[in-house]
């Protein structure tokens, strides 16, 4: 649901966008304060992100610029989906949090706008679209893990092609595909394939292979770390900070693994959506959210890697000192073909028995 400091609901905010529309431009003043305010009061979010962390940083926002966050927080595909039927007439100002891959297939289809945030020149190019339609703000490598209480690291993988090694039979279990971060993992491993030209051959029968022997999909990440902790399989794959945050904050017996290959990084972005209402807030709000000050807050309080350099300097050391190998992972070709994949996948390999609602 909506919430902000005052938890208004969405309806009124229909209200209010409707009420809107029916003024046009020429019934108000150029440059009045009453266009002015209407940009100024409010900002719209869709976001994935967890609850707890967006009431901080609409409080935040809020203290440093007056302006009102409203949130609505939902799985990350259902936003897109949402984002999608409203393209008409769009009820958000802001997307916050998603993957690059999934930025890019709506940048193609016209759903977000420019933007030029003053901190964009402080991130690598990897983190950010070079039409200027999304930036990253949260760095997210995706690990696979291990119960060490029961592999060794002798025995454990090395590398994600291991994981259809038929010795690990039942002993995966993964996150659905219904999150955004686990599709892309998948979609990065096919990847992988289809940069060789090895995709129909080599590629599906590599996904088959590790699909025979995942246990379960399950529908939420804290499923998978606590069945992996009661030793109900003993590998997975999932963000490092919700690895490193179950092994810091609930004793979890995991151990990571710096994959040869390397590992998936998610660039978590932030976009501004194309027609928003609030353009001037929307454009307040890009600059605050990937600002130094806030990606260290988030940083230390919430486990998120950030993508700017300076702030990474004053992250917890973990985050400092966790030196690990990214994958080269075709970010624009998965945009292209990721769903096409995944649908095959969903389809005609995985075992839907395994598919845990």
């Amino acid at each position: 649901m909506f919430r902000n400091v005052k938890f208004l609901s969405f309806f009124l905010i229909v209200i209010v966008a409707l009420t809107g529309c029916s003024s046009s431009a020429a019934d108000q003043p150029s440059g009045s304060n009453a266009s002015k305010e209407e940009g100024d009061q409010k900002v719209v979010v869709y976001s994935p992100h967890g609850e707890e962390m967006l009431q901080e940083v609409a409080g935040m926002f809020k203290e440093e610029t007056g302006i009102e966050m409203e949130f609505l927080t939902m799985g990350g595909g259902e936003l897109v989906d949402r984002i999608r039927a409203e393209k008409a007439n769009p009820q958000a100002d802001i997307i916050y949090g998603n993957p690059s891959s999934v930025f890019n297939e709506m940048k193609n289809d016209n759903l977000l706008a420019e933007s030029s945030p003053t901190w964009a020149k402080e991130i690598d190019p990897m983190f950010k679209d070079q039409d200027n339609r999304w930036y990253g703000t949260i760095q997210t490598p995706v690990v696979m893990f291990y119960n060490h209480d029961v592999l060794s690291e002798q025995d454990a993988p090395k590398d994600w092609k291991d994981l259809a090694d038929p010795k690990y039979k039942d002993q995966i279990i993964v996150r659905s595909t219904t999150s955004a971060a686990s599709r892309a993992t998948f979609a990065s491993l096919i990847d992988q394939y289809d940069q060789q030209g090895t995709l129909e051959k080599e590629g599906w029968d590599f996904i088959k292979q590790m699909d025979s022997n995942i246990k379960k999909q399950v529908s939420d990440s804290s499923m998978v770390f606590q069945a992996i902790a009661r030793e109900e399989g003993s590998i997975g794959f999932w963000t490092l900070d919700g690895v490193i945050d179950n092994v810091e904050n609930n004793n979890m017996p995991f151990t990571m693994v710096n994959a040869e290959s390397g590992s998936p990084v998610i660039t978590d972005g932030i976009a501004v959506i194309e027609g928003a209402k609030n353009q001037s807030a929307a454009e307040k709000f890009i600059e605050f959210a990937g600002s130094k000050e806030v990606q260290e807050k988030l940083a230390n309080d919430f486990n998120r890697m950030p993508t700017n350099k300076e702030a990474l300097q004053s992250s917890p050391d973990w985050m400092k000192n966790f030196d690990y190998k990214a994958m080269d992972v075709d970010w624009e070709n998965l945009a292209e073909n990721s769903s096409e994949w995944l649908q095959n996948y969903e389809d005609n390999v995985r075992d839907s028995s395994k598919v845990e609602q």
